[in-house]
């Protein structure tokens, strides 16, 4: 089969096109055909191996373990193992292979039966590889760390991006008010998908506004938390998502001690993939209440490309490849 393959850690230079085996799935798995993958900045930290805590989690301190990135897929059943009864040849389905190899960036993919989970016949095969990363991801922030109340004012700092295009919308189901914050030519593309508020952060620092906000979410790393906490209600709640490295070793470690004293609270958030939380999005997808933003397709030798553009934030929402 086809694949994007590496070998070494570097920039996308380093990605080559080339036919690999075809993967043969254990009794408990099923084999794959990817019909769509997303790209995530997982991806190009696990290409350039940086920060060096990637490394290190992923076991390939000098050269790749994995020599197949891609965690996002959907695609068709095309073959199972002899104990798996729940899927079967045929079936259209969707999963995060983070806890799994990874390997979405290829034709096939084999993985265990339990991390599957069934695509929505409604929803395309490049919707439901948009979501697996970003959807849990915003699900997971807003619901579980940042305990969000229905008719709670959230704050969506990086809200055209990856999960921050999820975010909104997930908020927006869980019935909050949503302020976003993005670049004056992504405004349009955030009230669209439901932004109450919109702030473009080009004309406007958010941090010096007199409103206070009950949750802010934030998955661009702009401000020090200590920015965050002047428009936080008095037991607000901050959720790190995603940002420049320096911002996430900060967050991770001032967080529990700005959260010592008075009411607000300020987490790091972390991705559990989980298996019933990605069937929750789908039925989120297939309902209609969210809409994933595809900003671009490439095909599977577009990869790098694909990849730079991410890397350098040339993205609305996501990148699909198929």
């Amino acid at each position: 089969m086809t694949a994007v393959v590496y070998s070494e850690y570097g920039g996308p230079e380093v990605l080559r096109l080339d036919e690999v085996d075809l993967p043969t799935p254990g009794d408990d798995d099923v084999l794959v055909r990817v019909m769509a993958r997303s790209v995530n900045a997982g991806d190009w930290h696990l290409l350039r191996g940086t920060p060096f805590l990637v490394r290190l989690v992923y076991g390939g301190y000098r050269k790749p373990k994995f020599p197949i990135l891609g965690v996002d897929i959907a695609g068709r059943v095309e073959a199972v193992g002899m104990n798996v009864v729940d899927f079967q040849s045929g079936d259209e389905v969707v999963a995060d292979l983070s806890k799994n190899g990874f390997g979405g960036f290829a034709e096939y993919v084999s993985l265990p039966a339990s991390a599957v989970v069934r695509k929505p016949a409604t929803v395309s095969f490049e919707a439901a590889a948009a979501a697996p990363t970003a959807g849990v991801a915003a699900l997971q922030a807003l619901r579980d760390v940042g305990k969000l109340q229905s008719g709670e004012t959230v704050l969506v700092n990086g809200a055209s991006g990856g999960v921050g295009t999820f975010a909104v919308q997930i908020a927006k189901f869980l019935g909050a008010e949503v302020t976003a914050v993005c670049s004056t030519a992504k405004m349009e593309t955030v009230r669209a998908i439901g932004a109450d508020h919109v702030i473009d952060y080009t004309q406007e620092d958010v941090t010096e506004r007199e409103t206070e906000y009950d949750l802010i979410l934030d998955a661009a790393g702009t401000h020090s938390m200590r920015s965050y906490a002047r428009v936080l209600r008095p037991t607000g709640r901050y959720v790190f998502v995603g940002g420049p490295t320096r911002r996430f070793v900060t967050a991770l470690l001032a967080g529990p001690m700005l959260s010592m004293t008075g009411g607000k609270r300020f987490r790091t958030f972390m991705l559990n993939p989980d298996r019933d939380d990605l069937a929750f999005v789908m039925e989120l997808l297939e309902s209609g209440d969210v809409e994933p933003v595809i900003d671009r397709q490439y095909h599977l030798g577009e990869v790098p490309a694909a990849i730079q553009d991410l890397e350098a934030g040339r993205v609305t929402g996501k990148l699909v490849v198929v």
